[in-house]
């Protein structure tokens, strides 16, 4: 009988045959554009395969080449910090949070194996089992079953430590997570993940925040009062109440983040064009509370309204 390794390690010697073949320096010009892609088709080909991203034949359709650079782009960002990350720790412990349908989770062990020169090793949690069933089932295509875990769960009850044991018997000398991502986790979902990362002491946060309306909603109920201030014209109109909500959350959660000690880049990650929920918020461990962040949070807060985020009683209050 051959080894179900044997048979996947020549299906993607295959695949990279035909991506080879098929992704000529023209073609891949024309692919990328002005961009650098720090993924090509060809040394990827295995792994966008196992992400839906090419065909049997190493063609890639229109519609996912959006995805493509999407994901060549979260690359660019987060390659530095993983690189310090493996330099520091060696095997590089990642939490995805809310991982999906598992894009970022194969994308940052196959980046570290392949690229940066670190191993790392990632546990996907997210509440539906017949999507961890996919993400599993990727896995095995992508042959990162040994450094990919995942767990059907909800974040808000998930012990890190004893589903990080049950994935890989990590070592108790080293702590459970380097870091905590999390891509387009919708509305307060960004928090929890944010509030868990902090809680572990994960000395990377990566998160893309989406459908960000806890702020929002406190607004309407403030139009709803008829509260007066400075920011009634933004709480009484619907779009701009939404959409000026989306940033000032944003800009609150990178304020927080820096008052429990983090250095905070907002950053875009997806051109406009593509998607208007394009920022990652990516942050690193670098000191102790920052009471000044922290002052800024309550002025901001004032400032429109008096309705702040959750996340600032679940982040622990500078000493």
């Amino acid at each position: 009988m051959i080894a179900a390794s044997t048979t996947r390690h020549g299906w993607a010697n295959a695949l990279t045959a035909k991506a080879r073949a098929y992704w000529t320096p023209a073609r891949t010009r024309e692919l990328a554009g002005d961009k650098t892609l720090l993924l090509p088709p060809v040394e990827g080909a295995p792994l966008l395969r196992a992400l839906g991203l090419l065909r049997r034949d190493a063609t890639m359709p229109p519609r996912q080449m959006r995805k493509y650079l999407q994901i060549n782009h979260m690359v660019a960002l987060l390659g530095p910090a993983m690189r310090e990350l493996g330099a520091r720790h060696g095997t590089v412990r990642l939490l995805d949070a809310g991982c999906g349908r598992s894009y970022l989770t194969l994308l940052l062990a196959w980046c570290g194996r392949t690229m940066w020169d670190c191993p790392v090793e990632v546990l996907g949690v997210d509440r539906d089992p017949a999507v961890i069933e996919e993400c599993r089932r990727r896995t095995a295509i992508a042959q990162l079953d040994d450094a990919v875990r995942f767990e059907a769960a909800p974040l808000d009850n998930l012990d890190v430590s004893a589903a990080w044991t049950r994935s890989f018997g990590a070592p108790a000398d080293e702590p459970t997570v380097h870091g905590v991502i999390a891509l387009h986790a919708c509305d307060t979902a960004t928090c929890d993940a944010l509030a868990l990362g902090v809680g572990l002491g994960a000395p990377l946060l990566a998160v893309a925040p989406c459908c960000q309306a806890e702020l929002a909603r406190a607004w309407t109920e403030l139009a709803e009062r008829g509260a007066t201030g400075a920011f009634a014209p933004v709480w009484g109109a619907p779009h701009l109440r939404r959409e000026t909500a989306a940033h000032l959350t944003d800009a609150m959660r990178t304020l927080l983040l820096r008052a429990a000690g983090y250095d905070v880049s907002p950053v875009q990650f997806v051109p406009a064009e593509h998607t208007s929920k394009n920022t990652l918020l990516r942050a690193m461990k670098r000191g102790g509370p920052d009471l000044a962040a922290r002052a800024q949070y309550q002025a901001l807060v004032q400032a429109t309204g008096g309705a702040g985020l959750a996340l600032e009683t679940r982040l622990a209050a500078p000493a």
